[in-house]
């Protein structure tokens, strides 16, 4: 009896140690991004400006630069924007690509649809928002109406390249972006934006006349 008094006893006391490890807040792992990925987008210190670094927590794995295997029968070399699936691919030879995650302008992104050819390349390219924009949101963007030069804080980023047809600027642009963490994501303005470490790599691979072809 006695013995059983005391198990009684001791019983919430053990009931209580049992709730209160229940109780703990979980510990949370990090995920781990390797050194490939981190040097990857690490921050360029041979820039007319400094590129910073990217911090991938904040962004999803499958946005991140990677070579996929890719079926299409566009010639390698050739450009893919697919804006519904928030990618750009880079056709590669033997049925791969090099994949990019992008950020699709809410409206200037859509106005375009087909294929065209890279007119011209720009490093830290000037930057002057549309007639549209201004018009959409004055507030945020009539101060620039007569353009911006290139730097951290300009909306282009790094790189841009420009989208010509016929000859004739379609105002379609691929760029850099100082919103990073936007990549995957409708976008309140612009056309169809990188990660600054994406364009720049992108921009290193293709030269102008390259085929574009954008789904949209």
């Amino acid at each position: 009896m006695l013995s059983r008094r005391l198990f009684m006893i001791g019983l919430p006391a053990v009931a209580l140690a049992a709730c209160s490890s229940t109780a703990r807040t979980p510990r949370v792992e990090e995920p781990s991004i390797g050194a490939y990925y981190r040097a990857m987008y690490g921050t360029l210190t041979n820039e007319k400006f400094v590129v910073q670094a990217m911090d991938l927590r904040r962004v999803d794995s499958k946005w991140w630069r990677q070579e996929v295997d890719y079926a299409t029968n566009e010639r390698p070399g050739t450009i893919v924007v697919n804006t519904p699936e928030r990618y750009l691919y880079l056709v590669l030879e033997g049925g791969r690509a090099m994949r990019y995650g992008i950020g699709v302008g809410k409206t200037e992104a859509l106005v375009f649809r087909g294929t065209a050819t890279i007119g011209r390349k720009a490093e830290w390219p000037r930057w002057t928002p549309t007639a549209s924009m201004i018009r959409r949101d004055p507030d945020r963007y009539k101060a620039y109406a007569g353009g911006l030069e290139g730097g951290p804080t300009n909306p282009l980023g790094p790189r841009a390249l420009y989208l010509y047809k016929g000859g004739k600027d379609t105002m379609f642009r691929l760029h850099g972006t100082t919103e990073p963490y936007t990549i995957g994501t409708n976008v309140s303005s612009g056309c169809i934006r990188l990660m600054n470490q994406d364009i720049i790599d992108l921009y290193n691979r293709v030269p102008s006349g390259t085929r574009v072809v954008v789904i949209n």
